[in-house]
């Protein structure tokens, strides 16, 4: 039996799953990491902690489990986030800088105020924001004492997540990130597929930092070193994880979508092999590229904070001790009691693009309660979807049929009834919510031949439950509007 080991590094933690060829899960292993905050709207991770985290969760899913078995790996990143790492030592210059982090809000400003914002667009199919890679590096090159000067002598190099870790997997001898993470750094041009000179100016960031673009799927180096596993493993799956997720929710039709319930939400439609511009404040992203030279792009729109607001409840306001708790607390209630939450911790992500603006929690009276206000998180996180996905069927010209949902909050049955009736559309879960992990798990074993072709995957991927929306649109529509207000307010 031949195994496949998924590397899905995430934004609080990473998970490690050992899939077989049946894609049944084997093995797993997780261990979360330190959140960095250095001031309000900073958010960093140490490197070494990331890299830490990972080997500890390849041990523990790797137990029991022939080394010799192992036939390829897949990696799938949190996207955006930045490290720039020192090429002789492998050691990081500063912490990177995560995909929420806002410092550079300011110079995303100027870039706008310029009248950049139309080109970088229509290069990149991303909207100037903090959000992305570019700003961050280039903030690093302008804070870290020297860097500008090693980034022009070529000391250094610069890399999203599933970049480091690859330089990590191979003792530094492979210097790559996949077009999928290379689409999300504001330095990519999404049509030519290649690093863009105009934008690199634009950003002040030199080329000799940047790593090799390749494929989605197919060997890019082998394992050397790495605690635990044999040399000579080939890494020969890489996505950002939402397009991996997208991949392994068996999205392959043009007008396919799904949404992740992760840290933020994260909703992709799959567009076919040409990217769809987008006119109502979408991001248009690499889906992947096969070794086959399949290529497909996707329409995203992504909302910063989703199970992070649970996180909130939990840790911030210690509602509960256990995130999975709040499905009990929300549900104690027959509804919010007029209660809104809407999540901007982060600013307002698509498609407002509003980064200035901050979460708010309105309608409160001496009636409200802790379960009116875990049922307003809940309801908030589904609400904010629905902006996305009105704006999705916008731009593709059609309407959506049956939106595929993943990630851990994907499990909270209220959440996805909910998120069902505002939508007006049939909400599917699979068996394995992991999607994330099957889809750089399945990248990595077609690009090595453990499983032949997409329709393999298609085979596997079973349902687990179906939500149908309620018929009572009328009392919808009055919950929309009310989100609508809310949302102006924040």
């Amino acid at each position: 039996m031949r195994h496949v080991i998924s590397i899905d590094q995430g934004t609080t933690g990473s998970t490690v799953l050992v899939l077989d060829e049946h894609l049944q899960v084997r093995g797993r292993g997780y261990q979360e990491f330190r959140q960095i905050y250095p001031q309000p709207g900073w958010v960093e991770h140490d490197p070494d902690d990331i890299w830490a985290s990972v080997t500890f969760a390849l041990r523990a899913a790797l137990a029991g489990i022939d080394p010799a078995s192992i036939a390829a790996i897949g990696i799938t990143n949190q996207r955006e986030t930045s490290v720039v790492w020192d090429r002789k030592t492998g050691k990081a210059v500063h912490n990177a800088i995560v995909w929420q982090d806002r410092r550079t809000a300011e110079l995303c400003a100027q870039l706008k105020a310029n009248g950049k914002e139309a080109r970088v667009k229509q290069l990149t199919g991303l909207t100037l924001d903090p959000y992305f890679s570019g700003t961050k590096v280039h903030w690093m090159l302008n804070h870290v004492d020297g860097l500008a000067a090693r980034a022009r002598a070529g000391t250094v190099a610069f890399g999203t997540i599933d970049c480091y870790l690859l330089w990590r997997l191979t003792a530094g001898a492979t210097h790559a990130t996949d077009v999928t993470n290379a689409s999300r750094t504001l330095l990519f041009d999404i049509g030519q597929l290649a690093w863009s000179d105009e934008l690199l100016e634009l950003l002040g960031v030199p080329r000799q930092i940047l790593p090799e673009a390749v494929a989605s799927s197919g060997t890019v180096g082998t394992t050397q070193g790495v605690p635990g596993l044999p040399d000579g493993i080939p890494i020969a799956g890489l996505a950002g994880d939402q397009q991996a997720a997208l991949f392994g929710q068996a999205c392959f039709t043009p007008g396919d979508a799904k949404c992740t319930y992760g840290t933020g939400a994260f909703i992709l439609m799959n567009t076919g092999d040409a990217p769809v511009a987008s006119k109502s404040g979408l991001l248009t992203t690499v889906a992947w590229k096969l070794s086959t030279g399949e290529l497909r792009y996707a329409l995203e729109g992504s909302a910063f904070i989703a199970g992070a607001a649970v996180q909130w409840l939990r840790d911030g306001l210690q509602f509960f001790s256990s995130a999975t708790e709040i499905e009990a607390l929300a549900g104690s209630v027959p509804d919010s009691g007029g209660v809104i939450l809407v999540p901007a911790f982060a600013g307002l992500g698509a498609p407002h693009w509003r980064p200035e603006a901050r979460g708010t929690l309105s309608g409160l009276t001496r009636g409200t309660t802790r379960a009116h206000i875990a049922r307003a998180t809940l309801e908030g996180i589904a609400l904010q979807n629905v902006d996305i996905l009105r704006a999705m069927e916008r731009d593709a010209g059609r309407p959506l049929t049956t939106l595929k949902v993943d990630g851990g909050a994907s499990a909270n049955d209220l959440l996805m009834q909910f998120q069902s009736d505002v939508l007006g559309v049939e909400i599917s879960r699979p068996e394995l919510v992991e999607t994330t992990a099957l889809g750089a798990a399945f990248l990595a074993g077609l690009g090595t031949g453990v499983w032949k072709d997409q329709d393999e995957v298609r085979k596997t991927w079973r349902e687990q439950k179906r939500f149908t929306p309620t018929t009572d649109r009328a009392k919808i529509a009055e919950h929309l509007r009310r989100w609508d207000a809310a949302v102006a307010k924040a």
